[in-house]
């Protein structure tokens, strides 16, 4: 895959417009340097990493790649969107770490915990090209990374810093990025803080977008012969988030994570390479309908945490052109969320009732070069995943998550445990008559359901109900892709074509009556359908200088 990193960010200060229904983007300076591109079909954004001045969130900045959108229900934690899949139909991983939020609405998705301006790479690797990363991950998977690196000799100390505005809804950032060290030990600080207020639309109307974010990332390592040792710490606070697209906003929103990476680049039995990580995050989420706007109602209120230990283990084994990379990973999410009627004093719902996912996988991955140019890729991987909501019986002022469920499916929350399979074969192959490659893709994926997809037990009146299915099965994703990426030096275009055919989807619909759902009361619910994925992407780029490009895409 090839990343890019970004070298410097500059001051920003860009004017931005706005829409009746989001914050536009306006595209601030970024200086970067782009590598060569040796294999493009795992790099999506193939000239830079360019995040808008300034940007809410790595989601935000995201959009700027050509096939990736996101869901917005405020100016604050922008969800991903690529090939039309979303939430845990992606990977993301920060510098490494799983971060599943805190909010059963998402209105903090992973990237609301990632300030772009403290990673140095992204990588965006579009559909099931690798097992790596964990299971699932059929829409792709999203790489924000950090370059915890040493400095070169006589040097002790590096620094950066940069700013931005945006007029509509005053928003305002600036970042600070300081490293002090030698070749063999390092220690690396990044701040940033950002404030903004709502925005106009274009008729005048206030639109509820307003949030404060102040984040701290420190990061150490060492080296030592082979042997490499890295640890960071990630501390971000976000407060009076507001949402229009939302019944109630966000007061507060917290995620520490601690991480510890060991690499070790010298042979160790039938290993090359090793590498090893693990990481620890805990997100603490609140969210009401009364301290950020008037209450039109009751006063509601639903604190919520969600916490997530990952890590993973692998080694490369060479076997003449073959390079092989295998490995075990894990990763364990406990959520907790309640909510409270804060009028009548009493709890309203188990809305996680004490869920915890385990999944944990082995993997190999083989990459072998064909003939002189091309390379076959393949991979296989195998999951257990373990889940079970510790509270479905609990009861509270109206009725237990068990009660709820049996309701709409007929049964109550049991231990649930699956066994999935998934892989990928891919082929690139150099181009003779062009200066490019062609490539083809098969692979399959699985994904189990997330928290709120199995337990969620938010009770209301019928309509506002919204209840999770604790039978719900896994989705099976069966996908073939196909593509060209050619390069000119100044000029650059790719193209792709991808169909998904999903066995199990899990679709959140309304409850009418339908197959497996024993109500028609029109309350929020899930259920698995058969379904079909299909797109294509195009994209250009013409580079005038070393300053100046010209871009274009459509997906």
């Amino acid at each position: 895959m090839l990343p890019f990193p970004v070298r410097r960010l500059t001051v920003l200060i860009a004017a931005a417009l706005a829409s009746p229904v989001c914050v536009a983007q306006t595209l601030g300076t970024v200086e970067v340097e782009a590598a060569p591109i040796d294999q493009p079909t795992m790099q999506v954004d193939r000239g830079a990493v360019i995040a808008p001045a300034p940007s809410s969130d790595a989601g935000e900045a995201l959009r700027a790649v050509p096939g990736v959108s996101g869901v917005r229900m405020g100016g604050h934690g922008i969800d991903p969107v690529i090939r039309g899949q979303s939430q845990t139909q992606l990977n993301i991983l920060l510098d490494g770490a799983y971060v599943h939020g805190g909010c059963p609405n998402r209105m903090d998705p992973p990237t609301a915990y990632a300030p772009i301006e403290t990673f140095d790479k992204v990588t965006i690797i579009k559909g099931s090209q690798t097992v790596r990363y964990g299971g699932g991950g059929s829409g792709g998977t999203v790489l924000l990374e950090r370059e915890g690196r040493p400095l070169p000799e006589g040097e002790w100390l590096r620094g950066k810093m940069g700013a931005g505005y945006r007029g509509n809804s005053q928003t305002s950032d600036a970042f600070a990025d300081l490293s002090v060290g030698n070749q063999e030990t390092w220690v690396r600080a990044i701040a940033t803080a950002k404030d903004a207020r709502n925005y106009e639309d274009g008729d005048g109307v206030e639109v509820l977008s307003a949030y404060s974010e102040k984040a701290l990332n420190l990061q150490g390592g060492i080296i030592n012969d082979a042997t490499r040792i890295d640890v960071g710490i990630d501390l971000s606070r976000s407060d009076d988030i507001m949402f229009a697209g939302a019944g109630m906003d966000s007061p507060q929103a917290d995620a520490d994570t601690y991480r510890l990476r060991i690499r070790h680049d010298a042979e160790v039995g039938p290993f090359a390479a090793i590498d090893a990580d693990i990481s620890v995050a805990d997100v603490t989420h609140v969210m009401d309908n009364y301290t950020l706007r008037t209450v039109t109602g009751t006063r509601m209120r639903a604190p919520s945490t969600s916490d997530t230990i990952s890590g993973r283990i692998s080694g490369d084994v060479a076997s003449g052109d073959m390079l092989w990379t295998v490995g075990v990973d894990f990763q364990n999410n406990d959520r907790e969320a309640d909510r409270y009627n804060d009028t009548a004093n009493n709890k309203n719902s188990v809305l996680w009732p004490g869920v915890s996912i385990d999944q944990t996988g082995i993997f190999a991955e083989l990459d072998m070069p064909v003939a002189e140019r091309d390379v076959f890729k393949a991979g296989v991987r195998y999951d257990r995943v373990e889940s079970e909501a510790g509270r479905a019986g609990e009861a509270t002022a109206m009725m237990s998550p068990n009660a709820l469920y049996t309701m709409y499916y007929g049964t109550t929350a049991q231990p649930v445990s699956e066994d999935n399979i998934g892989g990928f074969l891919r082929y690139e192959a150099a181009l003779d008559s062009l200066p490019g490659i062609a490539w083809i893709g098969l692979s399959r994926s699985v994904r189990t359901a997330d928290a709120t997809e199995r337990y969620l037990a938010s009770n209301g009146a019928a309509a506002s109900r919204w209840v999770g299915n604790p039978n719900i099965d896994p989705e099976q994703h069966h996908q073939i892709e196909a593509g060209l990426d050619l390069n000119w030096g100044e000029l650059k275009l790719n193209g792709s074509v991808y169909y998904n055919e999903v066995s199990d989807y899990i679709l959140r619909d309304r409850a009418h009556g339908q197959s497996g759902i024993r109500l028609a009361d029109n309350a929020t619910i899930y259920r698995n359908v058969d379904a079909e994925l299909y797109g294509m992407e195009v994209g250009g780029e013409y580079r005038f200088n070393a300053n100046w490009a010209m871009k274009a895409s459509a997906a």
